[in-house]
């Protein structure tokens, strides 16, 4: 017999939801586990393949800073599945965080983000963009206590900084390498 729950117990519920779940092992052992539920994202790399830019943003990160890392953390647009198609959704959140209005998306990997701990699932996307797709300056919502700094920076500095390790969110690192993989003429 597969693993599988006995039980749930909700311990808070706000932005996320953490849970207790009961694990009813193969051999019949039973084991708790701990679940942080929020549900699906998406992530978004847009670049310009004229100029050879990338735009990410860069925000103060809680658990980063807890984890003893920098207080703002540079990373791609991303950000929570609300109600619509994923691929609306992303181009909603590089529109709120980086001024940017994305058309066609090319999709590279559903994934899950931490599979031991957390229920999100992300969606990952590639998006080219020109300058005329800046239509906002970008920032975030402020009503959702955003901060956000928006970053256009050389494709060949963003591949440094993903082999030197100052690009150290794996969002973020799995789209470059997608990107560098599927466009190496842009590097």
């Amino acid at each position: 017999m597969a693993p599988r729950i006995g039980g749930v117990r909700l311990v808070h519920d706000g932005w996320a939801r953490f849970l207790v779940a009961e694990i009813i092992q193969e051999d019949g052992t039973r084991i708790t586990r701990e679940i942080e539920d929020h549900g699906r994202a998406v992530a978004v790399l847009p670049y310009d393949p004229d100029r050879r830019v990338a735009t990410l943003v860069s925000q103060f990160r809680a658990p980063v800073l807890y984890s003893d890392g920098p207080a703002t953390h540079m990373e791609v647009p991303a950000g929570l599945l609300d109600e619509g198609a994923a691929e609306d959704e992303a181009r909603r959140e590089a529109m709120e965080e980086t001024g940017l209005r994305l058309r066609q998306l090319d999709f590279v990997a559903g994934a899950w983000s931490m599979p031991g701990i957390s229920t999100e699932r992300m969606d990952l996307f590639l998006a080219a963009y020109g300058a005329a797709d800046r239509t906002g300056a970008g920032g975030g919502l402020a009503a959702e206590g955003e901060a956000l700094t928006v970053h256009e920076l050389p494709l060949r500095e963003l591949a440094a900084m993903g082999r030197d390790g100052r690009l150290n969110d794996m969002k973020s690192l799995v789209l470059l390498y997608a990107l560098q993989l599927r466009r190496p003429d842009l590097f």
